[in-house]
């Protein structure tokens, strides 16, 4: 905990949908927060919406670039000398829609550079620190998707960077354990965000039909993230799906 007895948690992606969602919630349990994005606008939407006693730090941040990650982290640690959980949430989908032959290696750059290396930046970052303060120890939460699991037709960028998040989650999961460092993981399927509203006009179905899908609150989501992070460092939520009801997961659809 901080000197103001408060536990502390980084939350990247946090100036929409699930990261605000889910910094949201920590902050009204009592958490100090610092929310990271690459635009300081929406983070400032998010410290607004947590209200006026809420203690939220906005750094602007790209999760790609080391720089900016060591800086994101460097303010914590200034502003409160440890660092209790980080939710490694930013990613993007890429450009939909377009056939696996037509991707350019630019737009499948980009994916992975966000999706994979900004994950294992902070991450690592996160690691850094929670080895190194005392009392020692922490948890990383990685945001890994229905996607994780199985991909959606057209998607095999996004798809094959949550695939490695589940590697990537197994691989803190083992390698901090002789620091009390915990890693679990949270795959979403169709929370509602700005990331998936086309789940609302029409998906492209794996029969090749286009398909209203449902969704649930990314409120859902915040809660399930919060019992996550509020746990002892000797129990870990490993793996957790969370996702709409009847989205056409499960079974044939």
């Amino acid at each position: 905990m901080s000197a103001s007895g408060k536990k502390i948690a980084v939350v990247t992606g946090a100036g929409s949908g699930i990261g605000r969602s889910v910094a949201l919630a920590l902050a009204a349990a009592g958490w100090s927060v610092a929310v990271a994005g690459r635009r300081t606008g929406p983070l400032e939407e998010t410290a607004h919406a947590a209200g006026p006693g809420a203690d939220v730090l906005c750094v602007r941040a790209d999760v790609s670039d080391p720089d900016d990650v060591a800086a994101l982290f460097g303010a914590v640690r200034e502003r409160h000398g440890r660092l209790d959980v980080l939710f490694n949430n930013a990613g993007t989908f890429g450009p939909g829609g377009i056939p696996l032959e037509d991707i350019s290696y630019e737009a499948w750059r980009q994916v992975v550079d966000v999706n994979l290396t900004g994950a294992f930046l902070c991450a690592q970052a996160a690691f850094r620190q929670m080895k190194a303060q005392d009392p020692q120890g922490g948890r990383i939460i990685n945001n890994g998707s229905i996607s994780a699991h199985v991909p959606r037709p057209n998607s095999i960028a996004y798809t094959a960077t949550k695939h490695a998040m589940t590697g990537l989650t197994k691989s803190l999961s083992l390698d901090g354990r002789p620091y009390r460092i915990a890693c679990g993981q949270i795959d979403i399927g169709n929370a509602a965000t700005e990331m998936t509203g086309r789940m609302q006009t029409g998906i492209l179905q794996a029969n090749g039909q286009l398909a209203v899908e449902p969704v649930m609150d990314a409120a859902d989501v915040a809660r399930t993230v919060l019992h996550m992070a509020e746990l002892p460092l000797e129990a870990n939520v490993q793996f957790a799906t969370v996702m709409a009801t009847t989205m056409p997961y499960i079974g044939r659809g």
